[in-house]
């Protein structure tokens, strides 16, 4: 089931000094941090993705798959980051040695309110080319890196953060080229 814009956990009262932050888990075991996530009120997003997938058997089934694998993103109080790390599957949360990176509000917003009205798939993640804005419709106003795929656009939204990126599908009257890349014009 792809996750929509509920939250996963109950809010607390703390929710004021709380932020979210990447979680980083051991590959294939984000759906289990969830779980435990939850089991300890902690607000989560563990934003999912459907694919066709062929199995060895040659049967064909539609999988859901992390849309950032190894990642989960938690609305934590910085302070109390151990009532995560402790948790089976946890590795890290995302930052410096001496400061944890927090995720804007709104990118973990969008995603959460947009996950089911377009077509989201995992993007890698990338520094150069095209940046646009999306300037109509439930996403305006991201910015993002305008690539072409299958004779259609797409938009790489990017979280430095973790240094990963997501794909959505857009038409070519929703988007602007972002001024400081108007010389720009490489659609790949």
């Amino acid at each position: 089931m792809i996750e929509t814009f509920q939250p996963d956990a109950v809010d607390s009262a703390e929710e004021k000094l709380c932020y979210w932050y990447a979680l980083r888990t051991y590959p294939r075991h984000e759906k289990s941090v969830r779980e435990h996530l939850l089991a300890r009120n902690v607000v989560c997003f563990l934003p999912l993705y459907r694919k066709n997938s062929r199995w060895k058997n040659g049967c064909n089934v539609r999988v859901e798959l992390p849309l950032f694998p190894g990642y989960i993103f938690v609305e934590i109080d910085p302070q109390r980051r151990a009532r995560v790390l402790e948790i089976p599957g946890a590795i890290s949360l995302v930052g410096s040695s001496h400061e944890l990176w927090p995720i804007p509000g709104d990118q973990i917003r969008m995603l959460r309110e947009n996950l089911m009205s377009r077509v989201w798939e995992p993007h890698e993640y990338l520094v150069a080319g095209n940046k646009v804005r999306i300037k109509s419709g439930p996403l305006t106003n991201l910015t993002g890196i305008l690539v072409r795929k299958n004779s259609g656009l797409r938009v790489v939204l990017v979280l430095d953060q973790i240094q990963r990126g997501v794909a959505v599908e857009v038409d070519a009257g929703e988007l602007e080229l972002v001024a400081q890349d108007a010389n720009k014009i490489l659609v790949t």
